[in-house]
């Protein structure tokens, strides 16, 4: 997709017509290669956006896939570092991707993260371009998951883009294909929920409050202003209290 070493239309369209974690399975081995993986920029502004709020021990990265987020994690915590996914084939390919050696430490661990196999584990959680695979129904029991594996205090961190205006030719790309994956699970069925539209900022700090986080908006300055003075971009910084 994109690049020769992406992958072609008749894999994605092959992957599109699977399960969730059979199709990421299929895509783990180029997902790199992807416009689809976390791009470093949105990383590193990430990074730099929680660097002034440690320092953390353990850190946990939800929906890990090939390991993006577990390098900003190991930039931030001194203990040891998790990522979970419950793709058998991200897991694999972010062994190979993340350098076993140095510190600190990670683990990788299959599970479903509706289901966390952890509590009261982790500072810090961070996650990166996951949440559109959940219905909007199923956050909350998501947020409580991770509510329930952070340790008193311990913040769970994302960013979060500011809605597009309608005249944006984007907005209008991410309503097509939202649209079209609602036809494609209508009919035809494992379904495969992605959606670019069902995480809007109010429902989710609403979702994160009765969950029991107390939330923090960070502006992300590297992505600029839009014309009212909102930023393009914001770190949710919610914290078990």
């Amino acid at each position: 997709m994109f690049t020769s070493e992406g992958p072609t239309f008749r894999e994605l369209t092959v992957q599109a017509l699977s399960s969730i974690e059979r199709g990421y399975d299929l895509l783990a081995p180029k997902f790199d290669h992807t416009p689809f993986r976390t791009p470093d920029r949105f990383l590193d502004a990430v990074t730099g956006a929680l660097r002034p709020l440690g320092p953390f021990g353990t850190g946990l990265d939800v929906c890990c896939g090939t390991g993006a987020g577990v390098g900003v994690l190991r930039e931030l915590c001194e203990e040891r570092v998790t990522g979970v996914d419950f793709s058998a084939g991200m897991l694999a390919a972010a062994e190979q991707a993340v350098p076993a050696e140095g510190k600190p430490a990670v683990d990788w661990v299959r599970a479903d993260v509706r289901a966390l196999p952890f509590t009261a584990a982790f500072d810090l959680a961070v996650s990166f371009g996951a949440f559109g695979h959940f219905l909007p129904a199923e956050r909350p029991g998501l947020f409580a998951e991770v509510h329930r594996s952070l340790r008193p205090g311990g913040v769970f961190a994302f960013p979060l883009g500011a809605p597009l205006p309608v005249r944006s030719p984007l907005y209008w790309a991410l309503y097509g294909f939202d649209a079209v994956m609602r036809v494609r699970n209508a009919l035809w069925r494992p379904p495969f929920v992605m959606y670019y539209r069902t995480f809007p900022l109010r429902g989710v700090r609403d979702d994160l409050v009765r969950a029991g986080f107390t939330v923090e908006l960070l502006p992300l300055e590297e992505f600029g202003r839009r014309p009212d003075g909102s930023p393009h971009c914001r770190l949710v910084v919610a914290r078990r209290t």
